[in-house]
């Protein structure tokens, strides 16, 4: 289902878990900047992807509803890879909002991670029946 109401992306929701979800995306020539450096908007794509994914696992369902809040991003290094990773972990959920902090890396080199993003999704007001 995830892949159905993200359709046409190529991010991908590799893990899901308490309080953590795991997203990757296969670096295109699209998302390349001169130099072969993964532009900042594909990390921030990840990012946001992966906050998605993580409001999943806190509400314990999938809400394709769920929306971007608030997202902010700090770019650490390059990223230059073949594979973008985004790890995304759990800082609060409440009723109608999810929050929580994403780090970036590219390859296997997590140790390194090229951003870090912190962001907020909100849940959809449930509707009176």
């Amino acid at each position: 289902m995830v892949r159905r109401e993200f359709s046409g992306s190529a991010n991908e929701c590799v893990e899901i878990g308490d309080g953590y979800a795991l997203a990757r995306l296969i670096a295109s020539p699209e998302s390349l900047r001169p130099g072969g450096f993964i532009s900042g908007p594909t990390q921030f794509g990840l990012a946001d992807a992966a906050l998605w994914y993580l409001t999943f696992a806190a509400i314990g369902r999938i809400e394709p509803m769920a929306l971007t809040s608030e997202l902010s991003i700090r770019y650490l290094r390059p990223a230059i890879g073949e594979v973008l990773w985004a790890r995304a972990s759990l800082e609060a959920a409440g009723r109608r909002n999810v929050v929580g902090t994403v780090h970036l890396w590219v390859d296997d080199h997590d140790h390194r991670p090229t951003a870090t993003a912190q962001g907020t999704y909100v849940l959809p007001v449930p509707s009176a029946s």
